[in-house]
């Protein structure tokens, strides 16, 4: 394509950019058409993308050409529609990656923000072809663009303008995966370390509807994604699980409503409150985990394959030490709350690790528990999951899949692969001895591991102040008994507090 340039170097700036676009579209259809595995854009056609897409100057020498605002409009309707017209997936991939793939040069700055207002503009008007590209965009593509694509949308559609929420709540039905990784990119975004990183209340609201309305939504890119391929160490994680939980328990310390602000004219009385939202998205989270223990056996995964890492848990539970101690500080809060939300926060962590264990997302020791969480003040239900029975896998010898884009760093990835237990020769038979009563094997018959229930992670709820439990709180029957009494449906993780 590099001999077309002198064709283009005449035109004005939207003609050029619309007359590359028709020759790139049937350039990468000949290309795939080739056969040529893997299909690559040469070097020559992406130069002429950022000379007359992207207008980056070619040399020092030679000034930039702009579009008016009303071109750059015009041009985004001109992609918009090519990437609609165009019915080969493969073609509108290699396209898309042509157009916005970064390059590491001065050009990727004009390719983020063309990029943002392209995508923005597909949801305006339900362009479903860009907004899968998109999807694979945020999955390949390093961290820090993916949170500036997303801030961009936020902005867009939760803050420039007001009650266009309903038209970004549509990617829902939509583009699923583009909505996936669009969860993912905000939880990235918004740690909830600041005021300005913590999710408006309309994004919050509108991801609890999503994830209430198909729990499966959070895990669109990990069942859709090859398991023999491997993810960049610097991209998004492949569900967005770790940043949700991070949401729920840091919530209650770090998401305090500025006590200033009062209610004028009515007009914040319609604004959804932050506390049950949290409750549902906990609730929500929760029941996305339970999801996991069938579909990580269908994949041959369970026990290979951390979808919540030790390294988020551990930054996490920093975080949250450090905000309970900003929150012993407080002066302007009641005692009430000054005791009622550190507990609220350490409820959910302790909810948040025990079902994670259970549902094979989580792989580690008590040990590597209690050591990343020993800044923690004491919790009753937090003690009950550090001092829960040994976690046992069927597979955690087996090496874990590259699949993971933090495989290398997974728990079980540092621990060689035990020899076998060599055969031992068969022994004479003993004379028959009386029978005496079978007693109950350990392991669970499926082989999964052998975990408290989750119906007893509410228990704190209803005896904050007893005494902490023993190592072995099933040991005696009274124990039992008690443990029993406080076990409720996992529904109960909805707070009561709120």
């Amino acid at each position: 394509m590099g001999d077309i340039r002198q064709s283009l170097l005449p035109r004005d700036v939207l003609s050029a950019a619309k007359e590359l676009l028709y020759h790139l579209d049937i350039y990468i259809c000949n290309l795939v058409q080739s056969g040529r595995q893997p299909p690559q854009v040469d070097s020559k056609t992406l130069e002429l993308v950022e000379e007359f897409i992207l207008h980056a100057p070619k040399d020092r020498n030679t000034s930039a050409r702009r579009m008016s605002a009303l071109q750059e409009l015009q041009l985004l309707e001109i992609m918009c529609s090519c990437f609609q017209e165009q019915s080969r997936d493969t073609v509108r991939q290699l396209m898309f990656s042509a157009l916005f793939n970064l390059q590491g040069n001065q050009a990727d700055e004009s390719r983020m923000a063309l990029l943002g207002k392209l995508v923005s503009m597909a949801i305006a008007v339900g362009r479903v072809p860009i907004l899968e590209c998109a999807a694979n965009w945020l999955q390949r593509t390093h961290r820090v663009y993916c949170v500036r694509l997303a801030q961009v949308l936020v902005d867009d559609y939760c803050s420039m303008v007001p009650g266009s929420v309903p038209t970004l709540q549509n990617i829902h039905s939509a583009s699923p995966r583009f909505c996936c990784q669009f969860i993912t990119a905000v939880t990235t975004l918004y740690d909830l370390t600041s005021e300005e990183l913590t999710p408006p209340l309309e994004l919050l609201q509108m991801i609890v509807s999503w994830i209430q309305d198909d729990p499966r939504l959070v895990l669109i890119t990990f069942l859709n994604t090859p398991l023999s391929g491997s993810q960049p160490i610097s991209s998004l994680d492949v569900t967005p699980l770790g940043g949700l939980v991070r949401w729920c328990i840091k919530a209650p310390l770090a998401y305090r409503k500025d006590k200033k602000q009062a209610l004028t004219n009515g007009s914040s009385e319609s604004e959804p409150e932050a506390g049950p939202l949290f409750s549902a998205l906990h609730l929500s989270v929760l029941q996305v985990f339970m999801l996991l223990p069938n579909i990580l056996n269908e994949k041959g995964l369970y026990g290979r394959l951390a979808l919540l890492q030790m390294e988020s848990l551990a930054a996490l539970t920093s975080d949250l030490s450090r905000l309970l101690d900003q929150a012993d500080k407080h002066t302007h809060t009641s005692s009430a709350d000054t005791h009622v939300l550190p507990q609220l926060a350490l409820d959910r962590l302790a909810q948040a690790l025990q079902v994670a264990m259970a549902s094979g997302a989580l792989l580690c020791s008590r040990e590597d528990l209690r050591a990343i969480c020993s800044r923690l003040p004491h919790n009753n239900l937090l003690q009950l999951v550090l001092s829960g029975p040994v976690m046992y896998y069927n597979n955690i010898h087996t090496p874990p899949l590259a699949f993971s884009p933090h495989a290398a760093h997974s728990p079980i990835a540092s621990h060689p692969t035990l020899p076998t237990h060599p055969t031992h020769p068969t022994l004479p038979t003993h004379p028959t001895l009386p029978t005496h009563p079978t007693l109950p094997t350990h392991p669970h018959p499926s082989g999964r591991p052998s975990l408290l229930s989750p119906s007893v992670l509410h228990s704190a709820f209803h005896d904050r102040d007893a005494v902490p439990l023993p190592a072995h709180p099933l040991k005696k029957k009274k124990e039992t008994k008690n443990l029993l009494q406080l076990s409720a449906d996992l529904k109960l993780c909805v707070d009561v507090v709120y």
